[in-house]
């Protein structure tokens, strides 16, 4: 017997949006998204004058009946409130995008509910560190000959400092 305990195998890494595909998979399923991409690229889909006022909310599929050919899905956008109508002219547009999206016609109409879109929260670019912190940091740098480099490390450091 061996003293050592054997050794491990490789570690492979998995991206972390492969390890919830289910997981989101299944959360997009119950809002009616047989793919989420409809609402993951929803501004390349829309356009951005569409999406910056109207998001997907679900897809509503009618029950399907025997015998007869599936009827197309309404699509559920949230449209901010004084936009609901602007959006309501775009109607046909909205609907020959999506369905150019999808290759065939799973859409066949638009419902809207008005309410404010869920978007994330715009993060605030900090402020730069001022030229005294700048200029005491360059002094420590010691003898740099690339003054961009000299300078670009200066204000790294006083930004660091100063957090």
């Amino acid at each position: 017997m061996s003293k050592f305990p054997p050794k491990p195998g490789p570690i492979s890494a998995k991206p972390l949006g492969v390890l919830l595909n289910d997981v989101f998979a299944e959360a997009y399923a119950k809002q009616g998204f047989a793919a989420r991409e409809l609402v993951t690229r929803w501004a390349q889909i829309a356009g951005p004058e569409i999406a910056a006022h109207a998001e997907p909310l679900k897809m509503q599929w009618p029950r399907p009946v025997e015998g007869q050919p599936q009827e197309p899905a309404t699509l559920v956008l949230r449209v901010e409130g004084p936009m609901a109508l602007e959006i309501q002219h775009s109607a046909d547009i909205i609907l020959e995008r999506v369905n150019r999206f999808f290759g065939w016609s799973a859409v066949g109409k638009l419902a809207f509910r008005q309410a404010p879109l869920s978007r994330p929260q715009a993060r605030k670019r900090p402020a730069p560190p001022d030229a005294k912190a700048v200029a005491e940091v360059a002094e420590s740098l010691g003898d740099i000959e690339d003054e961009q480099l000299k300078t670009a490390l200066a204000r790294l450091g006083a930004a660091i400092k100063r957090n």
